[in-house]
């Protein structure tokens, strides 16, 4: 009857968020409510687990997930995101454009939400796709694909994080950013060439038609005065090289005064800290407007994701203590320990509530708090495995893009395609890059763990 109620639960935050259009906080703080009064706990319980829980979920990521949204913020209004795409494309040439703007995503939506960072170089798509003489849709598709691999798989992108606070893994985020990447990139390669094979096909509007845009060249020189390679990544790489160096630190033990001040620097909240300063330096001065009001643009960014995250904790916290834990504790586990098959669980959960309501990110939180109280009776701990876990949610968090989905119109919009074009071409593209992201993540566990 327990996983009756939460079954329940979770198909009625998916009504009110799907059907009704209820913001994704009410939806789940009801969920959670919903949960505590029908599994039977006591109403001064039900309260105070969905204050617990949200806070606690704060404690660990909250201060994560608005250093990572200000970092974003600043590099799109710096034009660093721009610099970024610029080298690149020195790098990769123009003969392969499709390449350049699947790992120009790939790297810009790290920090950057995939919507946002798929809007911002919507013009240097166009200005290239022209250039080599390619077809937009096609760039379009390698563009969102690439950016969509990271944003599901990688911090400091909330959505991983907070998965990983939720499965009791936040202390693990280097071991979770380098399994992302590795991770990432299959399901980048897929959606790369599902764009040059299939989505170049696909013809839109300004394919044919000669519009008044601005050339490639045009398109970079009125991005104005650029911040340099170094400053651009350096927000970036900054808190990824931080976090690892803390992450090894903390395997090797110790307690000297140099391994204390690497777990230290290391610590996710001082390491994205630390980012947001370097992003500073893209500034091109330093005022009111740009220190506090763009940090002001980071900070009304960041509360949404605050609050469904902290909710999908609050979610999370009452079905821990409504007995979940002790009844799967009383079950016989024994087929799903010690393998990989054990990840569909979370994969085909995440999967169906992203087709159901279309948010990666509440996908990722309300799937990671669901299986929180399935890991502890496997066996699953230690940062590799529940590393894996976060991938395996994130998967399915990519299954699929559609028309619930407002990424799925951010692509139809800026690049021109009817939607029965973008079903074939970047919802099709999303299903695959979940279900190669699921088989790679098996594979992982397969050979790591």
């Amino acid at each position: 009857m327990l996983f009756v109620i939460i079954a329940i639960s979770v198909v009625l935050v998916v009504l009110l968020t799907a059907v009704l259009k209820l913001h994704p906080f009410l939806s789940l703080l009801i969920g959670a409510f919903f949960m505590g009064i029908a599994s039977g706990m006591p109403l001064a319980d039900v309260v105070l687990s969905v204050n617990e829980g949200f806070g606690g979920l704060m404690t660990s990521i909250g201060i994560v997930i608005v250093a990572g949204t200000i970092i974003g913020v600043i590099l799109e209004k710096s034009g660093a995101a721009y610099r970024m795409a610029e080298v690149v494309l020195r790098l990769i040439g123009e003969k392969r454009p499709q390449l350049a703007m699947s790992i120009i995503g790939f790297i810009v939506s790290i920090p950057v939400f995939c919507d946002s960072g798929f809007i911002i170089l919507s013009s240097l798509k166009k200005a290239l796709a022209k250039r080599a003489k390619v077809s937009i849709a096609s760039m379009s598709v390698a563009l969102a694909t690439g950016l969509y691999a990271t944003h599901t798989l990688v911090p400091p992108t909330p959505g991983p994080i907070a998965a990983a606070g939720n499965i009791g893994a936040e202390n693990y985020l280097g071991t979770i950013i380098l399994i992302g990447l590795v991770t990432a990139i299959p399901a980048a390669i897929v959606g790369y060439f599902w764009a040059v094979k299939v989505a170049s096909k696909i013809e839109v509007p300004e394919d044919t038609v000669k519009s008044g845009d601005l050339s490639y060249e045009e398109v970079i020189k009125s991005f104005g005065e650029m911040p340099s390679t170094f400053k651009a990544f350096l927000p970036i790489v900054l808190p990824v090289v931080l976090i690892g160096a803390g992450s090894i630190a903390s395997v090797l033990g110790g307690e000297d005064l140099l391994t204390n001040i690497l777990k230290f620097l290391g610590s996710p909240t001082v390491a994205l800290l630390l980012g947001v300063f370097a992003a500073f330096f893209l500034l091109p001065k330093w005022n009111e407007e740009t220190l506090s009001g763009l940090v002001g643009q980071g900070l009304v960014s960041a509360a949404p994701i605050l609050l469904i995250t902290g909710a999908g904790g609050a979610f999370g916290r009452v079905i821990t203590n409504s007995g979940v834990a002790d009844v799967i504790s009383g079950m016989d586990l024994s087929a799903l320990a010690g393998g990989s098959v054990f990840l569909l669980i979370p994969f085909f959960i995440a999967a169906a509530l992203k087709t159901a309501q279309g948010s990666s990110t509440a996908a990722l939180v309300i799937t990671s708090t669901l299986v929180a109280p399935l890991l502890p009776s496997l066996g699953v701990e230690g940062a590799v495995p529940l590393a894996l876990v976060v991938m395996a949610i994130g998967a399915g968090a990519m299954t699929v893009s559609h028309v619930n989905d407002s990424f799925f119109w951010v692509v139809t919009q800026f690049s021109g395609m009817k939607v029965t074009d973008a079903y074939k071409a970047q919802t099709a593209a999303t299903l695959l890059q979940g279900v190669t992201t699921i088989v790679f993540t098996m594979i992982l566990w397969t050979i790591l763990v």
